[in-house]
């Protein structure tokens, strides 16, 4: 005959959470259970009726044996196994049948606080666990003993899972944590906070150094470094029912770890057990000195002696990354044989999870290179225009898109302002998009106008694919004529904000998108007043599910004219600020896609720091150079450039004249450095090579990159223009 089997259940010293299940690994505080509530009997189908519980009127009480009312069943005066209720009045709550109660927690004493000791009260006769004996599987023995060493229960303590549904609860909970880790430092948290106190008192965890990753062959011997330790505190909060535990006169356990770093040398006891892949015991002389070996000779760790420490292996999908050691103080239970499967899937869910945090890192790094690599590392600083840009992902997990935007200094002072998106937010967008940008970079510099650069965008997306769908908005920048030229392919068009504060969405005609072939693109040349400011911007700003493009358009426009007053009408808002204002009117649900933002203050250059002029090319265009530049220099107060600017002015001029056949123009511009470009109808760019002793010429160059600050040279549709630059004073 079967007795009534009370069990123990792993408690936790932390404090529960409401609508925590009590089987979490976080445990819940030792109480008292309530008795589910007794369901009402109903007639078998077969007619006969079920036998009324001991204690019924008429039968004599039965002991605990296999017919022993479980928690949960009626009293006889219920009636039937499906029945009604007798005294069931009409309109009555019918209550819901209860779950299934959580197994007693025994007391030291032995008594049962359950509901099989519950139901003593309504007649039902305790079973031999609830006078102070103990069945084949409980913990509790005469006197309140353990039953296997006789020692007396511990009070106050977590006491050990001494059945399989206990355990199998417990991993559960445990797995559920560890797998809610997404990165490495949360993973090895979860673990710890898992397993302490509920199946140890301690716990250290070590990881390799460094991490593999995926199939990366670790180089270099296996070094394993303490990644986190955690243990029961010494004083125990006493509101929630726990006592201090005095202090003990020797170490406690992780008082002091001296061992962080720890080298597994090959064949050594350490390097067999982490081999064996399987959680061992420490007691075992092999365990014990690989025990030593992984926390050093001078280690002040005290290790309870007996089955109280399992060291546990943690391996990953190729190999051991790491080991856990799980300890208990020497006044709580020992450790059973089935707590070593407990440990090894703790240690197989750590160590899988560590692997995925590991390959997910890596993954999220290369998304980041790949993105940084494609958007410009820093814009540049070309004269006359001040630029500020911004870029958001469409969200952290998928961090690459075919959003991009782009700067280009062009010759004569101008800058190229390039934004663009392609279809999609995946990898193979932010591979197209930039082989895209890279495509703009060389039309940009052949100084082709904004719709032949769109044109032959329009040819390379075809060859990359049937599908590969862009749009793109191209733009050029001349601060000395304040003019700016721009060219739509399907992108949304640019906002300028004037100095008054008044914000203008420009009519630029809207073309097709890039990919779709066959289309001619057209631009329009517009005003660029000095002060205002170029806003372009990809879809992603101004369109989502809570909005259309337009409403987005017109929402951007309204937040730069409110800004625009916050400054005044004679001072354009900050760039920087801007550009962070502009992003602050999107709202929690309105990030669909990525956004590219690309702001432009034009400052322009005035006229009175230019100096332009058409020379034909002749033996005296040299000389007239050098006159007109002294004149222009003693005009800017710069008269100690003098003599280096008519050196190399002659120099460039005399390269130019000697193979041009139409005029050759020459432009100085004083801005923070002295600029002078020279301009021929010859595409061929000059080259720098070291003269020999005996030429005549090729001196001409070396002068230039000798004196001057910076220089170069630009093919233009025209021709080309050489250029150089001086520091001023």
């Amino acid at each position: 005959m079967d007795s009534t089997r009370v069990t123990e259940q792993p408690t936790s010293f932390e404090r529960p959470q409401p609508g925590v299940d009590p089987a979490d690994a976080r445990g819940a505080l030792p109480r008292t259970p309530q008795p589910p509530q007794a369901l009402p009997l109903q007639p078998r189908p077969d007619g006969a009726p079920r036998s009324a519980a001991p204690g019924a009127a008429g039968e004599p009480a039965r002991g605990a044996g296999a017919n022993a009312p479980r928690a949960g069943e009626a009293s006889p005066s219920a009636g039937y196994e499906h029945a009604q209720p007798v005294a069931a009045e009409p309109g009555a709550h019918r209550p819901r049948p209860a779950p299934e109660g959580i197994p007693a927690q025994p007391d030291p004493g032995g008594r049962s606080t359950g509901p099989a000791g519950a139901a003593g009260a309504s007649g039902a006769v305790r079973s031999p666990g609830a006078t102070g004996g103990a069945d084949r599987r409980g913990t509790g023995g005469p006197g309140g003993q353990e039953r296997r060493s006789g020692q007396p229960l511990p009070s106050n303590r977590p006491l050990p899972m001494r059945r399989d549904g206990d355990r199998l609860r417990f991993v559960g909970a445990a797995t559920r944590r560890i797998a809610r880790g997404m990165d490495l430092d949360e993973i090895v948290m979860g673990l710890c906070r898992a397993t302490v106190p509920t199946f140890s008192d301690a716990i250290l965890v070590y990881l390799r150094e460094p991490l593999p990753v995926g199939d990366e062959r670790p180089v270099g011997p296996l070094v394993l470094r303490l990644r986190r330790t955690d243990r029961i505190p010494t004083e125990r909060d006493t509101e929630i029912g726990f006592m201090p535990v005095p202090a003990p006169e020797q170490p406690a356990e992780l008082s002091v770890v001296t061992n962080e770093l720890c080298e597994v040398r090959p064949g050594s006891a350490l390097g067999e057990v982490l081999r064996g892949v399987r959680p061992v015991f420490t007691d075992a002389p092999s365990a014990r000195a690989a025990l030593t070996e992984l926390l050093g000779e001078d280690s002040e760790l005290a290790v309870p002696d007996g089955q109280r420490a399992v060291l546990a292996p943690l391996r990953g999908r190729r190999r051991v990354i790491g080991a856990a050691l799980f300890l208990r103080r020497p006044e709580r239970l020992a450790f059973e044989n089935d707590d070593l499967l407990v440990a090894a899937q703790l240690a197989t869910h750590s160590a899988l999870g560590i692997d995925k945090a590991m390959l997910y890192g890596r993954e999220a790094y290369i998304a980041d290179e790949l993105q940084r690599t494609m958007l410009p590392e820093t814009l540049p600083r070309p004269t006359g225009v001040r630029l500020a840009s911004r870029y958001l992902p469409a969200a952290q997990t998928a961090r690459v898109g075919g959003d991009w935007y782009d700067a280009i200094p062009l010759p004569g002072s101008r800058v190229a302002l390039v934004v663009g998106d392609v279809m999609g937010h995946s990898m193979t967008s932010a591979a197209i998009m930039g082989q895209l940008r890279t495509t703009a970079q060389t039309l940009a510099g052949l100084d082709l106008p904004p719709q032949e650069v769109l044109h032959h965008l329009d040819e390379q997306a075809q060859r990359l694919g049937t599908d590969r769908m862009a749009t793109c908005l191209y733009a050029v920048y001349d601060p000395v004529s304040h003019r700016i030229t721009i060219a739509n392919a399907g992108h949304p068009p640019p906002v300028l904000l004037h100095l008054g504060g008044r914000a203008e969405v420009l009519k630029v005609p809207p073309g097709a998108p890039i990919g779709v072939g066959g289309v001619d693109f057209e631009a329009v040349e517009l005003d660029a007043p000095a002060g205002g400011t170029l806003l372009l911007y990809t879809d992603g700003l101004v369109e989502s599910r809570l909005r259309d493009v337009w409403t987005g358009i017109e929402q951007l426009r309204e937040k730069l004219a409110a800004t625009a007053r916050l400054t005044g009408p004679d001072h354009p808002p900050p760039l920087e600020a801007l550009c962070d204002e502009v992003l602050d009117m999107l709202g929690p649900g309105d990030r669909d896609d990525d956004i590219a933002l690309l702001a432009a203050r034009f400052d322009g250059i005035a006229p009175s720091d230019v100096a332009y002029w058409f020379l034909d090319p002749e033996e005296t265009a040299p000389g007239q150079a050098r006159r007109l530049a002294r004149r222009a220099l003693a005009r800017w107060g710069l008269e100690e450039l003098t003599d280096s600017v008519e050196l190399l002015v002659s120099e460039v001029v005399t390269n130019a004249v000697r193979y041009a056949s139409r005029p050759v123009t020459l432009r100085l511009l004083r801005t923070d450095v002295l600029r002078c470009e020279v301009g021929d109808d010859v595409p061929q760019l000059p080259r720098l090579r070291q003269a020999r002793a005996t030429d005549e010429g090729g001196r001409g160059l070396y002068l230039v990159n000798r004196l001057a600050r910076r220089w170069g040279a630009t093919r233009l549709s025209t021709g080309k223009v050489v250029w150089f630059e001086l520091h001023r004073g």
